[in-house]
């Protein structure tokens, strides 16, 4: 019965999402700048790239409009991290994709497992790249020098962790959290193999100084990668509501007590904060005189509904 609520309700669903006449951020803090400074002037030091996107938005955080690595000629392995939350029923497509792209090393992660046997795969994979190249002046070196590189929370540190697990049977080296900017410091050099010998240079997460278009920003903010509050709880909240729709992921619907998919974020988040019981008291003005009255707590549910989604808990998406 559901199933056929959702699909008559389909033809309601928007197509486009509104942005409201917003231009994209700019959103490059004094530590974003230092950082990739610094990552240019350190890439001599450096045998192989490792590029972390989100597998979500695989597309859409590509560094190379940043453009420090390929002018050097840089062996580079594309890892797609966080592949528990991605839909990836067309993986080949996807790698189809980035390989029209000229990416063909590609790597799919899912480092806060204990164990991941891709991640397993990862040291002697990034040899094979590094054998099949020049090290130019490190010729000599015995141990070899990775660089990390991503934007905001799409898993850096935590491949970090993951590798060291793996390889160096030790523990944490690199803060892990669910918000952006969680590095900070610039090129501290990490241990994540012994045999061979390699170390990985871990850096802040870097945006590109302007993001190419106010959607692909959206996805950006979707997955945590810039701070909620620069771009607003209710927006980014409507914009997954929005993308949940138009793929046809309706796990919000069951989770959150729905009768049926909706296009009215207004709606949903009531019936989120009802079902949480996150409400606030706030004063009315009357013709009988100031009363207080309670009402759902907006922003609580927006918070909640961003936190599921971030969390997998409402399926497994693409947003590319």
């Amino acid at each position: 019965m559901k199933l056929c609520q959702t699909l008559r309700n389909a033809d309601r669903f928007r197509t486009v999402f509104d942005f409201g006449g917003r231009e994209v951020a700019h959103w490059f803090p004094g530590h974003m700048a230092k950082g990739l400074k610094q990552m240019k002037a350190n890439l001599k030091n450096v045998d192989c790239i490792l590029e972390i996107h989100d597998a979500r938005i695989s597309f859409k955080t590509s560094h190379s409009e940043l453009g420090f690595y390929f002018d050097l000629n840089k062996p580079h392995l594309l890892v797609l991290n966080k592949m528990d939350l991605a839909d990836l029923s067309n993986k080949q497509k996807i790698l189809k994709k980035l390989e029209n792209d000229g990416v063909r090393n590609v790597l799919f992660t899912d480092c806060l497992k204990q164990r991941d046997d891709n991640v397993k795969k990862l040291v002697p994979l990034v040899m094979e790249l590094i054998k099949t190249g020049d090290r130019f002046n490190r010729e000599e070196n015995r141990d070899y020098c990775l660089m990390v590189i991503g934007v905001p929370n799409v898993g850096k540190s935590s491949l970090i962790n993951a590798l060291r697990r793996t390889n160096v049977k030790k523990g944490r080296a690199s803060r892990v959290g669910g918000e952006p900017g969680i590095t900070k410091a610039v090129l501290t050099k990490i241990q994540v193999s012994e045999r061979p010998l390699m170390y990985l240079l871990d850096t802040p997460g870097v945006l590109p100084p302007k993001i190419e278009s106010v959607e692909t920003g959206m996805k950006l903010a979707l997955c945590g990668t810039i701070l909620d509050h620069l771009v607003g709880e209710d927006v980014i909240a409507d914009y997954l509501l929005f993308s949940l729709n138009r793929l046809g992921k309706f796990g919000y619907v069951e989770k959150y007590d729905l009768q049926e998919p909706s296009d009215d974020i207004q709606y949903v988040l009531k019936r989120i904060a009802v079902k949480l019981r996150k409400t606030q008291r706030v004063k009315a003005i009357t013709g009988v005189g100031n009363i207080t009255v309670t009402i759902p707590n907006y922003t609580a549910a927006a918070y909640n509904f961003i936190r599921a989604f971030r969390k997998g808990e409402l399926g497994q998406v693409l947003l590319d």
